[in-house]
């Protein structure tokens, strides 16, 4: 009796072993993950008005550091800072009692050759007169005339002299070079400037201002186009924008492209020309190029901003076929609102998600619950 319990009870414990290990054994059998709810949207193209923006400084178009060309003191300054100018104004006097002192001297010295001038010129008339009568030797006559070269030779020097004392005497006073404004005075009255090195100030025309942009190599056959297109300032095809996002209100032209391209960035400088009635613009300003996409162009594939990933600084978005998500990388254009153009990377007709993609991993199984736009 002891062994027929004993073995029912060891059959029991065996099928009970069995039975967890089968349990177990179904346990650890891997669970495939449903496939994931996600919201996408089919590429469509579409027409926009968008501007490109490229950063740009302003310059003056005609602008003239003002430097001490005499050594001495400063006695006279004839403007306030920042104010505006006109050509021919006077601005500053340096110290001229010792040029004026040396132009003096130098006008007497003329003088003076200009009497030995006249003396020699006598004499040598007198001795050609006496030659002439064989009353005087021809070496006299000879001599007469080697003095009055001499003479005309001192007279030229002199003169030379007065003229380059007057312009030391000229150079004294400093005279606006042309119409526009004028910074801040860099010396006080009596101080002593150096010539040619001093800088005493700066004057910068005002209206129009240039502003300066460097574009890629690329873009020169449309920068090109955009230079000889008539219309552009009536359009608004070139507009710019300040500091603190401020559009300004007048509309620039393309003045110039310049003769090169630097082979260090591969850009080419840009000059674009802008009215500055007010005198707004300031010359150093950092500012935005606007380009406006005037081309009418209807082919544009506009996806939401949203459903673009950045790795690396490349871009990527999740398309779907056949129930798979998979990753795509994108050359993408300007962004508009909440949406940006691509260049590349899709087409009309592809499915990429919108929504639900940040768990997502490359050719994962998705479930598209909502089409946005189909």
């Amino acid at each position: 009796m002891r062994n027929k319990i004993s073995i029912f009870f060891f059959s029991l414990i065996i099928t009970i072993i069995f039975y967890s290990c089968g349990d177990k054994k179904k346990d650890a059998q891997p669970k495939t993950p449903p496939p994931a709810s996600v919201i996408a949207e089919l590429v469509k193209k579409g027409k926009t008005i968008y501007y490109e923006e490229y950063p740009a400084t302003v310059v003056a178009l005609n602008q003239n550091d003002l430097r001490a060309q005499v050594t001495g003191y400063i006695t006279g300054i004839y403007f306030q800072d920042g104010q505006l100018v006109h050509q021919g104004q006077k601005l500053y006097d340096i110290d001229k009692q010792q040029y004026q002192a040396n132009l003096d001297q130098a006008i007497a010295n003329l003088n003076v050759t200009k009497a030995n001038l006249a003396k020699a010129q006598q004499d040598a008339d007198r001795y050609a007169d006496l030659l002439k009568q064989d009353a005087i030797a021809k070496q006299v006559y000879d001599h007469a005339m080697d003095d009055l070269e001499s003479a005309k030779m001192q007279v030229a020097a002199a003169n030379s002299n007065v003229r380059n004392i007057e312009t030391t005497v000229k150079y004294s006073t400093i005279y606006a070079p042309f119409t526009g404004t004028i910074g801040i005075s860099q010396v006080k009255m009596g101080a002593l400037v150096t010539a040619n090195q001093t800088l005493l100030n700066t004057i910068s025309s005002d209206n129009p201002m240039a502003v300066d942009v460097a574009v890629d190599q690329r873009e020169i056959p449309r920068f090109t186009q955009l230079q000889h297109n008539a219309s552009a300032r009536k359009d608004s095809t070139l507009s710019l924008e300040m500091p603190g996002n401020i559009i300004y209100d007048q509309m620039g032209k393309i003045s110039f492209i310049d003769r090169a391209v630097d082979p260090q960035t591969g850009t080419i400088r840009t000059r674009l020309v802008f009215a500055n009635p007010q005198n707004i613009l300031k010359p150093g300003m950092n500012v935005n190029i606007r380009v406006k996409n005037s081309s009418g162009d209807s082919s544009l594939l506009l996806i939401p901003f949203k459903a673009v990933t950045e790795q690396m600084g490349e871009y990527f978005v999740y398309m779907v076929n056949d129930s798979l998500a998979t990753q795509h990388k994108l050359s993408l254009g300007q962004k508009i609102n909440d949406k940006v153009i691509v260049r590349q990377g899709l087409k009309e007709g592809d499915t990429i998600i919108t929504e639900g993609f940040q768990r997502l991993r490359d050719s994962s199984k998705v479930k598209i619950s909502t089409i946005a736009n189909q």
